[in-house]
Order: structure tokens, then sequence, then C-alpha cells
């Protein structure tokens, strides 16, 4: 995808500024944490029968880290959900489905993710969930607020997200719901963009989230997003590596080509994923959707030809956006997707790099509102100053 460089548009080098005690991390106790945690998910893969006290000891052995993870039993939750009613039903995924429940003990409204037996994701992929999200802490992934390992029973508890996914707002849009405007795209896409960056440059060591898709990405009641369902993640390379091999997970469609063909895994392999996310922002498409004709199907396929020629770039907005958008931050968004959507690995740039980039595009829109917002009180205030005048003149 050598044509994507034609957008014109450089990413800066993301600044060393953010600190990693921003996120919680410690500072000289990363190694020895790694370490500790690499071990804790080899123990946790070979015992998918653990049982949740096992669960709990083995993740509270892992350096200094903070687990607040509840541990519910099965009839708290079936009390929760209404003995998981298909009437509390706001989900379903490969691992299962998810209810919108309460809980009494904690006064809270929850979602509660149900290990399908029958599914394709297992005991692995629920003690990989518990393992990330008790290790880690940002605004933009959500909170794992417990789980329940009661017999046979896989159980997930979740913070509730008001607005569900992006997929929802996005691409399954119903008929009548408002489209997401051009502005919050660009906020989800900062902010999901923020999660990974504190994935991959701020754990220790890295996580690779590997299923980077707008079903993954939830919303609270202001839009806000979390990145969700861990049950993929893998830990990056350490000591010098530079991937890390695995079989091929994830969704058709948002894989990087390279992963997929090889196994070998990297944190640009993510950024492939984010490309395509952004690219489903910015033209409202699927990454794959076989109800278009052939040559529409996959969206990246789709959209390569298309920024070759200038001219065609309005072509991939989305027609629900109706135009509004500047033009120019439509290119330099194309221009960051098609970046993160290289064929060759090494020529993607870093996830901070690209925070950096669509931080810019957000706050761009932010200050054209401030600007135009400024403007109408100014014509507002002329008008009345006129309208005082007026009335002056008349009374005299």
């Amino acid at each position: 995808m050598g044509c994507f460089c034609c957008c014109g548009v450089e990413v800066q080098h993301r600044s060393g500024s953010l600190k990693e005690t921003a996120y919680g991390i410690g500072g000289n106790d990363n190694d020895s944490n790694g370490k500790s945690l690499r071990s804790l998910a080899n123990n946790l893969s070979a015992k998918t029968g653990s049982g949740k006290q096992k669960i709990a000891e083995e993740i509270q052995k892992v350096g200094k880290a903070q687990v607040s993870a509840h541990i519910f039993t099965f009839r708290e939750l079936a009390v929760a959900t209404d003995n998981f009613n298909p009437d509390c039903l706001i989900g379903e995924g490969g691992f299962g489905r998810v209810y919108k429940g309460y809980i009494e003990n904690i006064d809270r409204i929850v979602a509660v993710k149900q290990l399908d037996k029958n599914g394709k994701q297992g005991s692995r992929e629920f003690l990989s969930e518990v393992l990330m999200l008790s290790l880690v802490n940002h605004p933009n992934l959500v909170n794992l607020i417990g789980y329940c390992a009661d017999g046979d029973q896989r159980i997930l508890v979740y913070e509730y997200m008001a607005n569900g996914s992006l997929e929802y707002h996005l691409l399954d849009l119903p008929p009548g719901k408002e489209p997401l405007d051009w502005n919050t795209r660009m906020k989800v896409a900062e902010e999901a963009a923020k999660g990974l960056e504190y994935l991959h440059d701020f754990a220790d060591p890295p996580i690779i989230y590997r299923d980077f898709k707008a079903s993954n990405i939830l919303l609270d009641e202001n839009f806000k997003p979390k990145l969700s369902d861990f049950g993929l993640a893998k830990l990056g390379p350490t000591g010098g590596k530079d991937h890390v091999s695995t079989r091929v997970m994830g969704t058709y469609g948002y894989c990087a080509p390279e992963y997929a063909m090889t196994g070998k895994l990297t944190t640009k392999s993510d950024v492939y994923s984010f490309g395509v996310v952004f690219m489903e922002l910015i033209s409202g498409r699927r990454a794959i959707d076989i109800e278009r004709p052939e040559e529409e199907q996959n969206l990246v396929a789709w959209v390569e030809p298309l920024l070759k020629d200038r001219q065609k770039f309005k072509m991939i907005a989305d027609p629900l956006l109706q135009e509004n958008y500047p033009v120019k931050a439509l290119y330099q968004a194309l221009a960051v997707a098609a970046m993160c959507l290289q064929e060759d690995a090494d020529s993607r740039p870093l996830i901070g790099d690209v925070v950096t980039a669509v931080e810019f595009l957000a706050k761009r829109k932010d200050d054209d509102k401030i600007a135009a917002e400024s403007q109408r009180n100014n014509d507002l205030h002329v008008k009345s100053v006129r309208e005082g005048s007026f009335k002056r003149d008349c009374d005299l």
C-alpha cells in the first residue's frame, strides 16, 4: 500500500512527556513485575480448571498488583440477572452472552458475561481476561468488577457501559437513529488509541490486544470509549525479541497481513487493526461486508485505489455525515488511517505517534467549535448594539 503516502501528512514522534507513574505503573519494580506476570500467564494457561480461590491467589503473586476484583458466587449473579433472563440480554459474542444486572451488595448496575460452554472461547480466554484486567488500569480500558468460577461456570462481571458498542452506533445503526457526528468519531478514535498506547507503552511487559474492532469498543453515557474483551490479549515480546509467535486469532478483516500469514505478533499488528477501525469511523463501512458488491466487500481493498486520487477522497466519507466535516480534517484522518494500514509492519507508526495525530484531529474540531461559538456571540453582541442604537434614534 505504498499509495498511502500520497495523503501528505507527517506524524510527529510522540514526546516522552507522559510519565509511567501517570498510569499507576511503578518505577524500578517493572522488570521483576514483568517476569512475574509472564510466569503467572504460563501458570494460569496450564490450569484451565483452576477454582476461584486459586485464580485469586495466583494473581496476587504478581509484584505489587492491586487486585480489587470481587469473587462472586453463581447464585449472586443469577439473582442479579433474574436467573439470566433473556429480557436482560444486551449482547452476545465469541465468549458467550452478556446480561445487564444489578448486584445489591455493591449497589451497582453491571454487565455480566457468561461463558458459552459450547463456544469457541473457553477457560483459557477466561483466565487471560481475568489476568489482564486485574493488572491494568486506564480510563480507556473497561473495568473488571469481578468474576465467578463456581464449578464449571466461568462468568465475568464488568462495569456497565450505557451506550453499548461502537458497532451499534456506527455499523449497525437502527433506522431513525442519529449517526455519530465527525467530532464524536474523532474523539472515539483518540481515546481508543490511548487505550492501546497504555497497553503497548506503559504496561510492562507490553500487552498486545489482538482483537481491536468496533464491537470491542464500548461507550459510556458520554460516548467515552473503553476497550473490552481481553480474552485474546497476549503479553508482548521482551528480552530483545521483536515479536511473539502464536496461533493466529482475532477477527477476519482486522488482522494484520503479516500476523495472518506467519503467526508473528507485534504491537504493530494492533496498529493495523486500529487503522481498520479508524477507516470504519471515517467511512461508516464494515471491515468485511458481504452484502456489498464484490469489489466493495473488503474495506481496505476498496479504499486503496481511492486514496491514489485526491479528488476521490470524499467518496470514502460516510454519506450519513452529509459532508458535515472539515475537508482538510478528512484528508488528514485518511492519511493517519492509511499509514496504519501499510502492509509492511515496520512502515506503520507507533501507537504513540497515532495518538498524537488523532489528538490533533479531535482538538482541531474543538477549536473550530469554540471559534464558531465566539463568532456567534460576537454577531449577537453587534446585533444587540445596532438594535439599541436604532431604538435610541427612534425615541429621538
